[in-house]
């Protein structure tokens, strides 16, 4: 008789365990027109794309198979098919790899979002390679240092951003994505262009030894950026998000949020799985968006909050102005959002919010759809199918009073398994700690009240700074704020907040804190108030509170 496999016998009872979550994937995708009966080999040839393909050159062939000639890109720079996006990716990775690169490189990009962010995203996956997604609001020794640690051996990079890899090792060889006039001077770099062009041949490649490595990358707003890699070669996955968000075949997505992050990333991928057109611009603007959702007649909008802010501050008469009555998506990730952005949002389009929480460890954690909002405004909603969230206190044991604050802990097939340059999040019961403190109503919604690390003690109180900030911006007068503590003798710390007032508007520093007080709790009013033109934010719209001024030097307007 054998000696049994311990190992062994356990993940098979996992994969017995998780059969109905596995039946109730499958009955979403199905639903979604991913998995269509009555076309086995479709399904069949999505399995094996993204399997031995991986989630980037995977997705690009099936939507490819699909139909090569419908409409997948629409960019500064015109339309491109599904079939010449397949195309120039394969032509591109041919030319890297008579330069050499294979599944041993390691490619570096920092790009808006363009074609050419595209074609180096499906090319690297191509040839196995291990493809960085930069943040373009890093700034030089955030990028130097990142680079250094991933090991980076090849850069992509628009040329708007050259300075920022300047204190890189000159030796890296370096290719050009975008260029334009206002960039000034000859570039000594190949471009993507010309690397496309010297191919001819742009068929399908022999799949590469193994599947390319793709990193994500943390804020940075305390640090270093962390990578966070993503291994997914699962079409399960996409349950996760279309349990809660109706996605639909061969439909139009406009995107704000940058595809570098995970909110654009997730869902570019779910479009083009989808066979649906992408649709960008390299920098996000109001009325730009407004255009482009007549334009092309648009189903879904992808967005990071402060971006559907900026839109709504176009007032309702502009907005009103542009035929978006195809909307039915908003999609919103990334940060907080703001009940009155949302509710505001909801009035002029109808019920078509969906606001996503989740993170670039644990990946996706809930989503609110319309139903949820409507319920409660500010909510991330419910958990989908796959997924997990409980609620610890400081001592790790579990949470389950409706209303009762805790830390946030995930589970999914999507979460990571560990930053490149070592380390985790804490971990319990096999779940991943967001970082965030939330609470679960008695209808089983979730809400977030701030960030474990930026709760506030005020004269023994415990603050988060992101419920205060979202009451101050349901203020008429006001288009953002942020809230932060500052040192107090008496208090420990006092809360200061930094408002920024909409076009036109004004407002004292004592009615601020008389909308606080007529609210929230006395101990949640800001003492402090200071008025500024804008709040400093990262390129997905991250508050990075460091750089605001946390002295005791007495505030404007106060």
């Amino acid at each position: 008789m054998g000696v049994i496999d311990l190992a062994t016998v356990d993940r098979t009872l996992q994969q017995v365990r998780r059969l109905p979550t596995t039946a109730r994937e499958a009955h979403v995708l199905y639903r979604a027109g991913l998995a269509p009966i009555t076309r086995p080999a479709d399904t069949l040839t999505a399995l094996y794309n993204m399997r031995f393909w991986g989630m980037l050159p995977g997705a690009i062939r099936i939507a490819a198979h699909r139909d090569r000639t419908a409409l997948g890109l629409v960019d500064d720079l015109g339309e491109l098919t599904f079939g010449e996006m397949d195309e120039r990716s394969n032509r591109l990775a041919r030319a890297w790899q008579a330069n050499g690169l294979d599944d041993r490189s390691v490619i570096a990009v920092l790009a808006r979002d363009h074609r050419y962010l595209l074609d180096t995203m499906f090319a690297a996956g191509k040839i196995g390679a291990k493809l960085l997604l930069m943040n373009t609001g890093f700034a030089k020794p955030q990028f130097a240092a990142v680079a250094e640690r991933e090991g980076v051996d090849r850069l992509v990079y628009d040329a708007e951003f050259a300075d920022i890899l300047g204190d890189v090792p000159a030796d890296i060889p370096r290719y050009l994505a975008w260029t334009d006039e206002s960039d000034g001077g000859d570039n000594p770099h190949q471009t993507i262009d010309e690397l496309i062009a010297s191919q001819r041949d742009g068929s399908d490649l022999h799949r590469p030894k193994s599947v390319g490595g793709l990193v994500l990358l943390t804020s940075g707003t305390t640090g270093t950026p962390k990578g966070a890699p993503r291994h997914v070669n699962s079409p399960f996955a996409a349950a996760q998000f279309l349990d809660r968000v109706p996605l639909g075949i061969g439909e139009r997505t406009v995107f704000g949020a940058p595809l570098f992050h995970g909110t654009g990333l997730s869902q570019f991928l779910l479009t083009l799985a989808l066979g649906s057109t992408t649709i960008v611009r390299r920098r996000f603007d109001p009325r730009g968006t407004l255009e482009l959702l007549q334009k092309y007649q648009a189903e879904a909008l992808v967005l990071v909050p402060t971006m559907l802010q900026r839109i709504l501050t176009l007032g309702d008469d502009v907005i009103k102005q542009y035929d978006t009555k195809r909307l039915r998506i908003v999609f919103v990730a990334g940060s907080a959002l703001a009940p009155e952005v949302g509710t505001h949002a909801m009035k002029l389009w109808g019920d078509v919010l969906y606001n996503l929480y989740g993170s670039t460890e644990v990946a996706v954690a809930s989503v609110a759809t319309p139903a949820d909002w409507k319920q409660a405004p500010g909510t991330v909603g419910r958990v989908p199918v796959g997924c997990q969230v409980r609620l610890y206190d400081e001592q790790g044991r579990r949470v389950t009073a409706p209303n009762e604050i805790g830390r946030v802990f995930v589970g999914s097939g999507l979460k990571f398994s560990g930053y490149t340059g070592g380390g985790s999040k804490e971990e319990i019961d096999g779940l991943l700690s967001s970082g965030d403190v939330g609470h679960f109503d008695e209808d089983g919604l979730l809400f977030i009240d701030g960030r474990d690390d930026d709760m506030i003690v005020s004269g023994g109180e415990n603050v988060f700074p992101a419920e205060v900030e979202g009451l101050l911006v349901e203020h008429p007068a006001i288009a953002d704020a942020a809230v932060i503590g500052v040192r107090d003798d008496d208090f420990g710390q006092r809360l200061k907040a930094f408002v920024v007032l909409k076009d036109g508007q004004q407002i004292s520093a004592d009615e601020v804190r008389a909308h606080v007080r007529d609210n929230l709790a006395r101990h949640k009013v800001p003492r402090d108030v200071e008025f500024v033109g804008e709040l400093p934010r990262n390129a997905t719209g991250k508050l990075l509170r460091k750089e605001l001024d946390a002295g005791d030097s007495a505030p404007a307007g106060s």
